[in-house]
């Protein structure tokens, strides 16, 4: 099993590239060796035809001029003698060899690259001249030629990689949406149905306050199907009163808490108008809520600090509850992850897509510390602000 996870088309193209990658770099540096001593063997046949061609006694004036013209073709030359005294050059800006500076740096950069040749001048035994020479533009070519290449494999598998990610979003974008629109589908009918019994049961007396109950929980139902059926589409956003919106998700949350859970809200503003979904950003608020309370298993205190910084809305929502180990910061907005005996894991996940893809804000773990509590921080983008 874990070999055949393993082993699949994505593998096979990495390691097919990979193996075209190292024979081309293998193959290239040969190619680049051969070149390199077929040059040298050059540059020495052109020193031998320059040392016989200045004395006329080793070989034809016609044939070592020959070899001048055929064996320095493309190859960066500079010849001086002894003490440094410009004698030649080929392949080279001639112009700038005037500059002694140039003409250092040329020749370091050349004795690093090959061994000079050097010559003893015929018509004076006491001069030696040297040759530096440099590489021509094919072997330049042939040596960059795998780094080229490598880059435009690794543009492929860049190119390769984010095609995958964007088709795996894709897919599990129309999973949600897919769910959603099944799940309100779903409730639509058993609530309608609740609705009809409600009108039913206003008709026979003394059934005013089971009928009120039975009234709230079918409303939240309406919510929770709202909810659903604007998950699968574009909400519009409305400008909404932030601190009223979060008071009024507290004051639901804190009747069904239990007297042993504190809550508390801290901001300076009494008005905080903000771009939203009142129905979605509810339900992030109360996934959040939901959360704190589990952590803290019936007691302990939640604090949100809502606060204006740089044309932004910050929103802190911390609790004392048992806390999140740092690796797992980004693991709790995963589909799935949970560390509850109950429950899909879906919570963070659903406040994350409410927050950063209809509302365009971000959320993340501010801080958390095993034992003593967690901060989750919501921002509110700069084009929210109303």
């Amino acid at each position: 099993m874990i070999i055949r996870y393993w082993i699949n088309w994505k593998s096979l193209i990495a390691l097919i590239a990979l193996l075209i990658i190292s024979g081309t770099i293998f193959y290239s540096n040969y190619l680049a060796n051969k070149i390199k001593q077929e040059e040298k063997i050059k540059i020495e046949q052109w020193a031998e035809a320059v040392k016989s061609n200045a004395s006329n006694l080793i070989m034809d004036t016609n044939l070592s001029s020959r070899i001048l013209a055929e064996n320095s073709q493309d190859i960066p030359i500079i010849v001086v003698t002894e003490k440094g005294v410009l004698l030649d050059s080929r392949n080279l800006d001639s112009t700038r060899l005037k500059d002694a500076s140039y003409l250092q740096k040329k020749i370091n950069s050349f004795k690093a690259l090959h061994r000079p040749v050097e010559w003893k001048n015929p018509l004076d035994a006491t001069q030696k001249n040297i040759v530096y020479y440099g590489e021509s533009h094919l072997l330049n070519e042939v040596r960059y030629y795998p780094i080229v290449q490598l880059a435009i494999v690794g543009l492929f598998l860049v190119f390769l990689i984010i095609a995958q990610r964007t088709s795996y979003q894709n897919k599990q974008n129309q999973l949600w949406v897919g769910m959603a629109k099944e799940t309100a589908h779903q409730l639509g009918t058993p609530v309608s149905s609740l609705q009809g019994w409600i009108e039913m049961l206003k008709e026979i007396p003394g059934t005013d306050k089971i009928v009120n109950e039975i009234n709230k929980d079918a409303q939240r139902l309406l919510l929770i199907t709202d909810r659903f059926g604007k998950i699968g589409s574009i909400p519009a956003l409305e400008a909404t009163n932030l601190v009223m919106q979060i008071l009024q998700m507290v004051d639901y949350i804190k009747k069904r808490s239990g007297g042993q859970i504190q809550f508390e809200l801290i901001t300076s503003e009494a008005l905080v108008m903000a771009n939203l979904s009142p129905a979605l950003f509810d339900w992030a608020i109360e996934n959040l809520l939901k959360n704190a309370l589990d952590a803290m298993e019936g007691k302990g205190k939640i604090t949100i600090q809502l606060k204006l910084l740089h044309h932004q809305i910050l929103i802190d929502m911390s609790d004392t509850g048992k806390g999140i180990n740092r690796k797992n910061f980004q693991s709790v907005f995963k589909p799935g992850f949970t560390t509850k005996k109950r429950g899909w894991g879906l919570g963070l996940t659903l406040t994350k897509r409410i927050i950063e893809q209809y509302h365009h804000g971000k959320i993340f773990v501010l801080n958390s510390q095993p034992g003593k509590g967690t901060t989750f921080r919501i921002i509110l983008p700069q084009n929210a602000v109303s």
